[in-house]
């Protein structure tokens, strides 16, 4: 195979990825408004603390969507899924605060708090968070797997016993 056409499997498989990724995200960010407006109209919660609600929910939700629909093919044993929970909720976490911190700024700092402003607010921050999130979600919580075919060609590698080293004397 030529170097051209692994790089153009690369790009396609990163596409793929990008596309499933926006699918759940997509999903997400209609689970995060809705429950956002929902919350802001039923309660009296402020602004903030009514996105943070909506943020956690959606984060549940994209969890069960990125782990068996867009990452279904990075799955780990059930003994990494701990570490890979872990991960997910600190780097979502980091979302939030980057999403809500946006939100913050735009209704405390700037007083821009009508429901109209609030909305487009929380959606920009959406956009920027999503951005940190398919970063550190493929590089850190979704690790890619080696492709099968890298793990069958390393196989008679790595069943080879080791060459014993010559041992080096020392002159004098």
């Amino acid at each position: 195979m030529g170097h051209g056409s692994s790089g153009g499997g690369r790009l396609r498989r990163l596409v793929s990825e990008f596309a499933r990724f926006g699918a759940v995200g997509g999903a997400g960010l209609l689970v995060d408004l809705g429950v956002f407006n929902l919350v802001r109209h039923a309660t009296d919660l402020q602004v903030v603390r009514a996105s943070v609600i909506s943020t956690v929910v959606a984060i549940a939700f994209n969890y069960v969507g990125f782990r068996y629909f867009t990452y279904r093919d990075r799955a780990l044993d059930k003994s990494w899924r701990t570490r890979e929970m872990t991960l997910f909720l600190l780097f979502s976490a980091v979302g939030m605060v980057i999403q809500n911190g946006l939100l913050y700024l735009a209704t405390y700092g700037f007083g821009w708090n009508s429901p109209l402003q609030n909305n487009v607010f929380k959606f920009v921050g959406i956009g920027i968070a999503t951005l940190f999130r398919f970063w550190s979600y493929r590089t850190w919580v979704f690790r890619a797997m080696p492709a099968p075919e890298a793990v069958e060609e390393a196989r008679p590698l790595l069943a080879r016993e080791p060459r014993e080293q010559p041992s080096r004397q020392r002159v004098g």
